[in-house]
């Protein structure tokens, strides 16, 4: 029988040391990639077709939860599990609207995140039960998508929002996502205008807020 095939990606080596430990106790499961952060996820799902990619939200230049919306994409038969310490009601439904299968608390035991994986590989969807409880308090508060302002906007505009917020200049922004400055200072400017933030502190304070990137370790 065909083992299930695994790409880890987190921006710490001691948490991806650790999952890797675990899933390789486990018969049927294989580790075939890591990855440090969202950009590097995609390159490798794409590259290496696994079955699922077991990924944190936080990392730095691309964030899990927009790295998700991207596999989904182009690799659409590779299922995602986030595997974070953030339980806000929040994070786990915009975790659900990206498309992921799965979502874990770092807390979580052996023995579920085993049960996790090997319900995902056959097409169910697997949330802990902290992550069970926010999706059932989300539809009892009626929250929709377009009560977050984060979702409408683009996928580049994330991008670049995310860059941004974590330091990197116009023209090193412009160097990783392959388009010109000018293009990166466009997206900038129709970020500020959308969110009505008038300065990059305030882009940073948003991108903060919203999860795309943390303020620390």
């Amino acid at each position: 029988m065909r083992s299930i095939r695994i790409v880890l990606a987190d921006d710490h080596h001691l948490v991806r040391a650790g999952l890797r430990a675990l899933i390789e106790r486990s018969p049927g499961l294989e580790v075939v990639g890591e990855a440090e952060d969202g950009r590097q996820v995609v390159q490798l799902a794409e590259n290496l077709q696994p079955d699922i990619v077991l990924m944190d939200i936080a990392m730095p230049e691309m964030n899990g939860l927009t790295a998700a919306l991207q596999l989904r994409t182009l690799v659409p038969h590779t299922r995602v599990i986030i595997v974070s310490m953030n339980s806000t009601v929040d994070s786990v439904l915009r975790a659900m609207r990206a498309g992921v299968a799965g979502y874990l608390l770092k807390n979580v035991s052996p023995s579920e995140l085993e049960l996790a994986v090997q319900s995902v590989a056959k097409g169910q969807t697997y949330l802990c039960a902290a992550a069970s409880q926010h999706v059932i308090d989300g539809y009892v508060q009626n929250i929709s998508v377009d009560s977050d302002v984060l979702e409408r906007l683009t996928p580049r505009q994330r991008e670049v929002l995310q860059l941004v917020a974590e330091g990197f200049t116009t023209k090193e922004i412009a160097g990783r996502l392959r388009i010109a400055p000018k293009t990166v200072e466009t997206h900038r400017t129709q970020l500020m205008r959308q969110l009505q933030i008038r300065d990059l502190a305030g882009l940073v304070r948003f991108a903060v807020q919203s999860g795309l990137v943390s303020l620390g370790d």
